[in-house]
Protein backbone atom coordinates (compact mmCIF):
# COMPACT_ATOMS: atom_id res chain seq x y z
CA UNK A 1 0.00 0.00 0.00
CA UNK A 2 1.67 3.36 -1.18
CA UNK A 3 1.89 6.27 1.79
CA UNK A 4 0.81 8.77 -0.78
CA UNK A 5 -2.16 10.31 -1.12
CA UNK A 6 -5.13 9.59 -3.55
CA UNK A 7 -4.84 11.63 -6.59
CA UNK A 8 -8.22 12.83 -7.56
CA UNK A 9 -8.83 14.39 -10.91
CA UNK A 10 -11.61 17.10 -11.19
CA UNK A 11 -13.36 17.13 -14.91
CA UNK A 12 -13.25 20.52 -16.81
CA UNK A 13 -15.16 22.91 -16.15
CA UNK A 14 -17.04 25.51 -18.80
CA UNK A 15 -17.75 28.87 -17.29
CA UNK A 16 -21.65 29.85 -18.49
CA UNK A 17 -23.16 33.08 -18.68
CA UNK A 18 -26.14 33.85 -17.74
CA UNK A 19 -28.82 35.00 -20.30
CA UNK A 20 -28.72 38.61 -19.14
CA UNK A 21 -25.06 38.56 -19.42
CA UNK A 22 -25.26 36.91 -22.68
CA UNK A 23 -27.69 39.91 -23.99
CA UNK A 24 -25.03 42.34 -22.80
CA UNK A 25 -22.25 40.96 -24.92
CA UNK A 26 -24.13 40.76 -27.81
CA UNK A 27 -25.30 44.36 -27.03
CA UNK A 28 -21.31 45.65 -27.16
CA UNK A 29 -20.55 43.57 -30.15
CA UNK A 30 -23.06 45.38 -32.07
CA UNK A 31 -22.65 48.58 -31.25
CA UNK A 32 -18.61 48.19 -31.70
CA UNK A 33 -19.75 47.21 -35.24
CA UNK A 34 -22.07 50.09 -35.64
CA UNK A 35 -18.89 52.30 -34.46
CA UNK A 36 -16.71 50.96 -36.67
CA UNK A 37 -19.25 50.92 -39.94
CA UNK A 38 -19.66 54.72 -38.77
CA UNK A 39 -15.91 55.64 -38.64
CA UNK A 40 -15.01 54.16 -42.29
CA UNK A 41 -18.34 56.02 -43.76
CA UNK A 42 -16.69 59.04 -42.54
CA UNK A 43 -13.30 58.33 -43.30
CA UNK A 44 -14.29 56.93 -46.43
CA UNK A 45 -17.21 59.52 -47.46
CA UNK A 46 -14.25 62.20 -46.30
CA UNK A 47 -11.14 61.02 -48.04
CA UNK A 48 -12.16 58.96 -50.80
CA UNK A 49 -15.03 59.23 -52.27
CA UNK A 50 -18.95 60.53 -51.19
CA UNK A 51 -21.88 59.25 -53.77
CA UNK A 52 -24.39 61.74 -54.60
CA UNK A 53 -27.67 61.58 -57.31
CA UNK A 54 -28.58 63.65 -59.83
CA UNK A 55 -31.78 65.61 -59.17
CA UNK A 56 -32.11 67.77 -62.07
CA UNK A 57 -31.49 67.47 -66.07
CA UNK A 58 -29.00 70.10 -66.72
CA UNK A 59 -26.04 68.01 -67.22
CA UNK A 60 -28.12 65.91 -69.62
CA UNK A 61 -26.95 63.65 -71.66
CA UNK A 62 -23.52 63.26 -69.61
CA UNK A 63 -25.70 62.72 -66.27
CA UNK A 64 -29.24 61.53 -66.38
CA UNK A 65 -31.51 62.28 -63.53
CA UNK A 66 -31.94 59.50 -61.34
CA UNK A 67 -27.88 58.65 -61.44
CA UNK A 68 -25.86 58.01 -58.63
CA UNK A 69 -22.72 58.72 -58.90
CA UNK A 70 -19.13 58.78 -56.79
CA UNK A 71 -17.02 62.16 -56.46
CA UNK A 72 -13.36 61.88 -55.83
CA UNK A 73 -13.16 63.79 -52.76
CA UNK A 74 -9.01 63.20 -53.39
CA UNK A 75 -9.09 64.99 -56.69
CA UNK A 76 -9.10 69.06 -55.38
CA UNK A 77 -7.70 68.17 -51.49
CA UNK A 78 -10.21 68.59 -48.05
CA UNK A 79 -12.43 71.46 -46.85
CA UNK A 80 -14.71 72.46 -44.45
CA UNK A 81 -16.95 71.37 -47.91
CA UNK A 82 -15.38 67.90 -48.13
CA UNK A 83 -17.62 66.49 -44.88
CA UNK A 84 -20.87 66.03 -44.19
CA UNK A 85 -22.89 68.74 -43.07
CA UNK A 86 -20.19 71.66 -43.75
CA UNK A 87 -19.22 72.35 -40.16
CA UNK A 88 -18.22 75.53 -39.24
CA UNK A 89 -15.64 74.94 -37.64
CA UNK A 90 -13.27 73.42 -39.92
CA UNK A 91 -11.30 76.12 -42.29
CA UNK A 92 -12.47 76.63 -46.10
CA UNK A 93 -9.40 76.55 -47.59
CA UNK A 94 -8.42 73.63 -48.67
CA UNK A 95 -5.49 71.01 -47.43
CA UNK A 96 -3.56 69.13 -49.50
CA UNK A 97 -5.26 71.56 -53.21
CA UNK A 98 -5.16 70.74 -56.22
CA UNK A 99 -6.14 72.52 -59.15
CA UNK A 100 -8.91 71.01 -61.02
CA UNK A 101 -8.46 70.90 -64.91
CA UNK A 102 -11.30 72.01 -67.78
CA UNK A 103 -13.41 69.68 -68.67
CA UNK A 104 -13.77 68.08 -65.17
CA UNK A 105 -17.29 67.28 -64.12
CA UNK A 106 -17.17 69.44 -60.67
CA UNK A 107 -19.44 69.09 -57.55
CA UNK A 108 -19.89 71.64 -55.51
CA UNK A 109 -21.17 73.57 -52.80
CA UNK A 110 -22.23 77.38 -52.28
CA UNK A 111 -23.14 78.73 -49.12
CA UNK A 112 -24.78 81.77 -50.63
CA UNK A 113 -27.37 79.65 -52.10
CA UNK A 114 -28.81 77.43 -49.08
CA UNK A 115 -25.68 75.66 -49.01
CA UNK A 116 -27.37 73.48 -52.43
CA UNK A 117 -24.99 71.41 -54.09
CA UNK A 118 -24.47 71.60 -57.79
CA UNK A 119 -23.01 69.60 -60.77
CA UNK A 120 -21.44 71.22 -63.72
CA UNK A 121 -18.68 71.08 -66.15
CA UNK A 122 -15.52 73.41 -65.51
CA UNK A 123 -14.79 75.49 -69.03
CA UNK A 124 -13.45 78.57 -67.82
CA UNK A 125 -10.07 78.21 -65.80
CA UNK A 126 -8.68 81.37 -63.70
CA UNK A 127 -8.04 84.36 -66.39
CA UNK A 128 -10.05 82.81 -69.35
CA UNK A 129 -12.65 85.01 -70.98
CA UNK A 130 -15.80 82.96 -71.66
CA UNK A 131 -18.64 84.08 -74.35
CA UNK A 132 -21.46 82.67 -75.85
CA UNK A 133 -22.67 83.89 -79.21
CA UNK A 134 -25.24 82.32 -81.58
CA UNK A 135 -25.46 79.32 -79.09
CA UNK A 136 -21.86 78.82 -79.61
CA UNK A 137 -19.31 79.00 -76.78
CA UNK A 138 -16.09 80.75 -77.42
CA UNK A 139 -13.08 80.73 -74.75
CA UNK A 140 -10.29 83.29 -74.84
CA UNK A 141 -11.69 84.59 -78.19
CA UNK A 142 -11.66 81.25 -80.09
CA UNK A 143 -14.89 79.15 -81.05
CA UNK A 144 -15.07 76.19 -79.67
CA UNK A 145 -15.39 73.40 -81.99
CA UNK A 146 -18.40 70.71 -82.18
CA UNK A 147 -19.81 67.88 -84.21
CA UNK A 148 -23.65 67.52 -84.98
CA UNK A 149 -24.24 63.92 -83.34
CA UNK A 150 -27.72 63.05 -83.58
CA UNK A 151 -31.20 64.59 -83.40
CA UNK A 152 -32.63 63.99 -79.96
CA UNK A 153 -36.56 63.40 -79.02
CA UNK A 154 -37.15 62.44 -75.58
CA UNK A 155 -39.59 63.14 -72.88
CA UNK A 156 -37.49 65.05 -69.65
CA UNK A 157 -37.99 64.32 -66.04
CA UNK A 158 -40.30 66.79 -65.49
CA UNK A 159 -42.98 65.07 -68.23
CA UNK A 160 -41.72 67.91 -71.38
CA UNK A 161 -41.43 67.18 -74.79
CA UNK A 162 -37.73 67.62 -75.54
CA UNK A 163 -36.61 68.08 -79.41
CA UNK A 164 -32.69 68.64 -79.16
CA UNK A 165 -29.84 68.45 -80.93
CA UNK A 166 -26.83 66.27 -79.46
CA UNK A 167 -23.21 67.69 -80.39
CA UNK A 168 -19.62 66.60 -79.66
CA UNK A 169 -17.74 69.61 -78.03
CA UNK A 170 -14.13 69.53 -78.22
CA UNK A 171 -12.60 71.79 -75.29
CA UNK A 172 -9.18 73.57 -75.42
CA UNK A 173 -6.67 70.68 -73.99
CA UNK A 174 -8.73 68.16 -75.99
CA UNK A 175 -11.37 66.92 -74.10
CA UNK A 176 -15.11 65.55 -75.47
CA UNK A 177 -17.87 65.47 -74.42
CA UNK A 178 -21.74 65.42 -75.44
CA UNK A 179 -23.63 68.32 -75.07
CA UNK A 180 -27.73 69.33 -75.66
CA UNK A 181 -28.69 72.08 -77.77
CA UNK A 182 -32.49 73.24 -78.25
CA UNK A 183 -32.14 76.16 -80.10
CA UNK A 184 -28.92 78.80 -80.54
CA UNK A 185 -30.63 81.42 -79.61
CA UNK A 186 -32.16 80.25 -75.92
CA UNK A 187 -31.87 82.54 -73.04
CA UNK A 188 -28.12 82.45 -72.61
CA UNK A 189 -26.87 81.41 -75.92
CA UNK A 190 -25.47 85.00 -76.35
CA UNK A 191 -24.29 86.53 -73.47
CA UNK A 192 -21.13 89.29 -72.63
CA UNK A 193 -17.69 88.39 -72.28
CA UNK A 194 -16.77 86.83 -68.56
CA UNK A 195 -12.98 87.02 -67.59
CA UNK A 196 -13.23 84.62 -64.79
CA UNK A 197 -11.39 85.81 -61.28
CA UNK A 198 -8.33 84.24 -60.13
CA UNK A 199 -8.97 81.60 -57.53
CA UNK A 200 -12.62 80.98 -59.35
CA UNK A 201 -13.87 78.76 -62.19
CA UNK A 202 -16.53 79.13 -64.94
CA UNK A 203 -18.95 76.04 -64.60
CA UNK A 204 -21.91 75.29 -67.63
CA UNK A 205 -24.09 72.40 -67.93
CA UNK A 206 -23.82 70.17 -70.62
CA UNK A 207 -27.62 70.67 -71.27
CA UNK A 208 -26.98 74.16 -72.19
CA UNK A 209 -31.02 75.51 -72.72
CA UNK A 210 -31.64 73.44 -69.46
CA UNK A 211 -28.94 74.76 -67.04
CA UNK A 212 -28.78 77.57 -64.89
CA UNK A 213 -24.81 78.14 -64.25
CA UNK A 214 -22.08 80.58 -64.35
CA UNK A 215 -23.88 82.32 -67.21
CA UNK A 216 -25.94 83.86 -65.02
CA UNK A 217 -25.33 86.88 -63.37
CA UNK A 218 -26.99 88.97 -60.75
CA UNK A 219 -28.50 88.52 -56.96
CA UNK A 220 -29.23 84.85 -56.48
CA UNK A 221 -27.18 83.86 -59.25
CA UNK A 222 -24.71 80.96 -59.25
CA UNK A 223 -21.61 83.59 -60.98
CA UNK A 224 -18.18 82.50 -60.98
CA UNK A 225 -17.22 79.19 -58.80
CA UNK A 226 -14.32 80.20 -55.90
CA UNK A 227 -11.75 76.83 -55.82
CA UNK A 228 -12.94 76.87 -51.66
CA UNK A 229 -16.07 75.48 -52.62
CA UNK A 230 -15.24 73.14 -54.78
CA UNK A 231 -15.93 69.37 -53.13
CA UNK A 232 -14.91 66.83 -55.47
CA UNK A 233 -14.30 65.35 -58.77
CA UNK A 234 -17.77 63.04 -60.62
CA UNK A 235 -16.08 59.74 -61.56
CA UNK A 236 -18.33 57.16 -62.19
CA UNK A 237 -22.09 56.43 -62.30
CA UNK A 238 -22.88 53.31 -59.74
CA UNK A 239 -26.38 52.50 -60.59
CA UNK A 240 -29.50 54.87 -61.88
CA UNK A 241 -33.00 55.07 -60.96
CA UNK A 242 -33.32 56.46 -64.16
CA UNK A 243 -36.79 56.40 -65.54
CA UNK A 244 -36.74 54.34 -69.18
CA UNK A 245 -40.13 55.55 -69.96
CA UNK A 246 -38.58 59.14 -71.31
CA UNK A 247 -37.55 57.38 -75.00
CA UNK A 248 -33.61 57.87 -74.72
CA UNK A 249 -31.21 55.22 -76.15
CA UNK A 250 -30.89 53.89 -73.15
CA UNK A 251 -30.46 50.00 -72.30
CA UNK A 252 -33.48 49.12 -69.71
CA UNK A 253 -34.36 45.62 -69.69
CA UNK A 254 -37.32 45.00 -67.68
CA UNK A 255 -37.91 48.85 -67.39
CA UNK A 256 -33.89 48.58 -65.28
CA UNK A 257 -31.67 51.18 -66.57
CA UNK A 258 -28.23 49.31 -66.78
CA UNK A 259 -27.50 51.09 -69.60
CA UNK A 260 -26.73 53.85 -66.37
CA UNK A 261 -24.88 51.47 -64.19
CA UNK A 262 -20.99 52.25 -63.86
CA UNK A 263 -20.26 54.71 -66.75
CA UNK A 264 -17.32 56.61 -66.25
CA UNK A 265 -18.35 60.58 -66.26
CA UNK A 266 -16.75 62.00 -69.29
Amino acid sequence: MSDQPEEHTSPDTIETNTPNESEKSDLRTLLKDIGFIIVFYFIFTVFAWSAFHIPSGSMEPTLEVGDRIFVSKFAYGYSRYSVPFDPEALPEAHVVSSVPERGDVVVFTLPYLDDTDFIKRLVGLPGDTVQMTRGRLYINGEMVPRKFARDVHYTSYLGHDIIAKEYIETLPGGVEHRIYERSDASTYDNTGKFVVPAGHYFMMGDNRDGSGDSRVKGYGAMGYIAHKYLVGRADVTTFSLYDCDQGKEVTCPLGIPFGRFFNIVE
